[in-house]
């Protein structure tokens, strides 16, 4: 804890403790991180170490109840980060092979960045990844993909039956939800978002009043063959206002010419 504390101070407030940088094997790294099982804001229900997933962890100094979120920004993808009230935080990502980058921005604004290379071999390249935040703490919102073939990911559903298909599927406030497949099918995939509820001590809830903002701003970002000199990435902002609100975000067509 003190050397944390160390390199939170001459980091300008900002631990980041992992991922680490420089070169990485996630075969080996992931089966170590799956053992951890909570992330923050901690949730009454959380699903664990889901396969391929990477825990981004670290901590902000200076933290306190009526703190600020930070911000997370990974390859490029940037959204809310919150913290507890001694300033940790714990989020899981799903990274592909090659080069990735993960930087915390503090509330005061500064930075702190690290670059790894993913070595994993065996790892399979994104074609097609989706990519959901949003800026309320308490509040539960979910990624609902459907695919050209007619199959729907969602949480209760997360993985297609030709491959891909939510590799995080977060409880925890302000995201990540990811979806990504390395063989998408030719045709239109359809991105929804829904407010789900709100969850606090007590557990899940839907009661209209129990989250922090009168309207939750989601982020939906669409990247197309990642990590590659065709990379493609699209950011859509979408404003949610009431529990059960579903909304559409995007008709995306892949492989189909025009």
């Amino acid at each position: 804890m003190m050397a944390c504390t160390a390199c939170a101070a001459a980091d300008g407030g900002i631990a980041l403790d992992g991922p680490r940088g420089g070169w990485r094997n996630g075969a080996l790294a992931e089966d170590r991180e799956s053992a951890i099982a909570a992330a923050y804001p901690k949730p009454p229900v959380d699903r664990g170490g889901q396969k391929n997933r990477t825990l981004i962890e670290g901590q902000l100094r200076q933290a306190g109840k009526n703190r600020q979120p930070g911000r997370l920004i990974v390859n490029g993808i940037d959204m809310p980060l919150y913290t507890d009230e001694q300033g940790r935080f714990v989020k899981p990502w799903a990274f592909g092979p090659g080069s990735n980058s993960v930087e915390i921005v503090a509330p005061g604004g500064t930075r702190r960045r690290l670059q790894f290379y993913e070595t994993h071999a065996e790892k399979t390249r994104s074609k097609l990844r989706i990519v959901l935040g949003w800026d309320d703490a308490r509040a539960e919102v979910d990624l609902h993909i459907l695919t050209p073939d007619g199959e729907h990911a969602f949480w209760a559903q997360p993985l297609l039956r030709r491959g891909g298909g939510l590799d995080v599927d977060s409880v925890d406030g302000g995201g990540p939800e990811i979806f990504s497949t390395a063989t998408p099918l030719p045709g239109t995939y359809l991105v929804y978002v829904n407010y789900w509820g709100n969850f606090n001590a007590a557990g899940y809830n839907f009661d209209a009043d129990a989250h922090d903002k009168p309207l939750i701003t989601t982020r939906v970002t669409i990247v197309s063959n990642e990590n590659t000199p065709d990379e493609r990435q699209e950011t859509l902002v979408v404003p949610l206002r009431r529990v059960g609100d579903l909304t559409f975000v995007r008709a995306v067509r892949y492989g189909e010419k025009r």
